[in-house]
């Protein structure tokens, strides 16, 4: 028997269809000599801080550094411990079966490198000892699985992209969990550290510092209106009024200047590379607004629905196998809404055709399957439409223009005009490019003279940089914080980005779950949990996007087989205990604030509870007691938290809710631990939650 693990019950039911293993089993399907299951994501996670004995929190543990990581089946909390998931258990129990009974085991999870390490890991835990073979594709179309079981490899081929992934784990739990512990223990405050959340936070923070200093300044610009209808702008602005009113007497009282330089330059605006999941989500989120994992979620289900090629992509190349399909997908029906810009296709520009650009997959690309055959929702019909006119432009002729430059020189004071003339539309023309006919300036020559009807004193205020949308905040995860605008450019450093293509949308939807930073329409917003945050890590390494993009180079440097893992994984211990040190020896009480009360601590019973926004802690340093102020929507006030504290209970209280939204009212009880639990009135009976 031939057994198959998929990453998703969806692909494994892809599969299973084109393999004939078409009877559903409890937790597989099976038929034809096949067995295809499924995992849920990461069955399989790394162990928990507890499972290596540290079970406190406490500067004797730091830095935990331990020798050989342990594995353990992914777990669910359950109030403030975690517990095995019955739905996991149950599943990995199933796939161990099916592989300890298997002729044959194939890796059929994304092709990427966190998807084999969701194998790896699965395979690891389960101590299975037979060979396996890989599925490879880059799209879940029947051909391009029937293609892929055709040429099946071995795994092993795939062996350092699972080290990447593992080290890449593995460096997260070691730099995550210390600095996080590290920084609450020496700060009395419960903070989140992570190696890639904390430099994306200082980025969001750093850029609305900018703009909330910035002090915006007045500069004034004179404006001449000629005879022919042509405002001509001063080639100079002033910081000083009192200059540009002397620019604008005399120019108001000159007649006609003289055209001192024509200039008539062609441009070539080549066509755009296709979309990355990066730029796709960049654009989503300028166009409509969407964020980054919304983006990331349609294009995953457009892929489980055959009609795009693999999301997670960093590049936006296609190998030139690839592009020889191209001038006959062009031609499929799918493409009909973009047919004359199509049809003036004559061969497909190749300026997206480089295979040595492409790592593990090739840029996003539909597959000529006809969504409405697949009961598309509209979000996703938005997301294959820009993919689709996204490939149209990249196959498009580039865009000529021609650009006219005018200066004249009024009494003494240089003006200029340009205007553009769209020679040839090119991949403009796809979403429809604006035709500007010289912008009514006549074709003046060297020499000649203008006329003037009158000038104008124009002032205007310099502009901060914008706070970071997920868009910016994207662009500038590419590229650690640099002003990239060449496409080019910022693929050639991808690999030094902040996060990868896969892994970045979650990054700013863990910062908005732990409350670090809002969203507020498209902006992102630091909160003053995350304020508090970038004031503690500012001048820490921790912070460094530099030095974080140089760990992802050298993580994409492993998969390439360009380093030795263990060089890395003993480079990351190193900054594990610098980045502690950090922490432990930094003095973090000036930045804090809170208020300090005379409650003695109930646990620990030497130090005192202290206030703050967002929680109530000890102060005793290596005491974990804490009980956050916002309990299932429901803000307790200083008194409330004082009864809970001292008294172990509140009054009946209004303001929960319940998943569905429901309120509640109920009474807080706290254990001898800190646990929380409610208690309601006799009729409805006592619960815990």
């Amino acid at each position: 028997m031939k057994v198959v693990l998929a990453e998703k019950p969806s692909v494994a039911q892809s599969i299973a269809r084109i393999v004939g293993a078409t009877h559903k089993r409890d937790g597989f399907f099976e038929g034809n000599g096949w067995q295809v299951t499924y995992a849920f994501g990461h069955l399989i996670q790394l162990a928990m801080t507890e499972n290596y004995g540290y079970n406190s929190w406490s500067k004797s543990n730091l830095p935990m550094l331990p020798k050989e990581f342990l594995m353990i089946p992914r777990q669910k909390k359950e109030g403030k411990t975690y517990k095995n998931d019955p739905g996991v258990m149950k599943q990995l129990k199933i796939i161990k079966h099916l592989f300890e009974d298997a002729d044959s085991i194939i890796c059929a999870t994304d092709s990427a490198r966190e998807g084999e390490a969701i194998f790896r890991y699965i395979y690891n835990y389960l101590d299975i000892k037979k060979p396996v073979l890989r599925l490879w594709i880059n799209s879940l179309t029947d051909a391009a699985i029937k293609d892929g079981f055709s040429n099946l490899q071995p795994d092993s081929n795939y062996d350092n992209l699972f080290l990447a992934a593992k080290a890449r784990s593995e460096a997260d739990w070691l730099v995550g969990m210390n600095a996080t512990q590290a920084c609450s223990i020496t700060g009395k405050s419960l903070y989140s550290i992570g190696r890639v959340q904390t430099p994306t936070l200082v980025m969001i923070v750093e850029r609305y510092l900018q703009n909330k200093d910035f002090k915006s300044v007045p500069f004034w610009q004179v404006a001449l209106n000629t005879t022919d209808g042509v405002k001509l702008m001063s080639a100079g602005k002033w910081d000083e009024k009192g200059q540009a009113e002397r620019a604008y007497n005399t120019a108001s009282k000159a007649r006609n200047g003289k055209v001192i330089k024509a200039e008539k330059k062609q441009k070539t605006e080549l066509p755009p590379l296709l979309f990355s999941l990066t730029d796709l989500q960049k654009a989503a989120n300028s166009k409509y607004g969407y964020s980054a994992d919304k983006t990331l979620n349609i294009a995953q289900s457009l892929y489980e629905k055959q009609l795009i090629s693999y999301p997670r992509t960093g590049s936006s190349y296609i190998p030139d196998d690839v592009y020889d399909t191209i001038p006959g997908l062009l031609k499929n029906p799918v493409f009909d809404k973009f047919r004359a810009s199509v049809d003036a296709i004559v061969k497909p520009s190749k300026r997206s055709v480089d295979a040595s650009k492409i790592e593990d997959h090739h840029a996003l690309l539909v597959t000529g399957v006809n969504p409405k055959t697949k009961d598309t929702k509209p979000d996703e019909q938005v997301i294959y439409d820009m993919i689709l006119g996204r490939m149209v432009e990249a196959f498009s002729k580039p865009c000529e223009k021609e650009i006219d430059t005018y200066t004249v020189d009024a009494g003494g004071y240089l003006f200029t005009v340009s205007s553009t003339i769209i020679l040839q539309k090119g991949w403009r023309a796809v979403y429809g490019a604006d035709d500007k006919e010289r912008m009514a300036v006549p074709s003046w020559y060297q020499g000649e003279t203008i006329c003037f009807t009158g000038a104008e004193l124009q002032q205007g205020q310099t502009k901060p940089k914008p706070l970071h949308t997920e868009g910016t905040l994207l662009a500038a995860m590419e590229t650690c914080g640099k002003d990239i605008d060449d496409e080019a450019q910022r693929e050639a450093i991808k690999d030094s980005g902040i996060g990868t293509p896969a892994t970045r949308a979650g990054i700013i939807e863990t910062l908005v779950a732990r409350n670090y930073v809002v969203r507020e329409k498209k902006l992102l917003v630091p909160t003053p949990k995350g304020m508090e945050i970038y004031k503690i890590v500012k001048d820490m390494d921790i912070a460094n996007a530099s030095l974080t993009g140089m760990w992802e180079a050298k993580l994409a440097a492993i998969e390439r087989g360009q380093m030795n893992v263990s060089q890395f994984n003993s480079d990351i211990v190193e900054y594990t205990r610098h980045v502690t040190n950090e922490f432990l020896h930094s003095d973090l009480k000036p930045i804090l604030t809170g208020k300090q009360t005379e409650i003695e601590c109930p646990l620990c019973h030497h130090g005192h509870i202290r206030f703050f926004d967002k929680v109530a802690n000890c102060g005793n340093e290596g005491c974990n007691f804490h009980i956050f102020r916002t309990i299932l929507g429901k803000k307790l006030t200083n008194t409330e938290l004082t009864d809970l504290i001292i008294k172990g209970q509140t009054r009946e209280l209004s303001g929960f809710k319940c998943k569905d939204g429901k309120p509640f009212k109920a009474k807080l009880k706290r254990d001898d631990n800190g646990g929380i639990s409610f208690v309601f009135s006799q009729k409805k009976g006592n619960n815990q939650r």
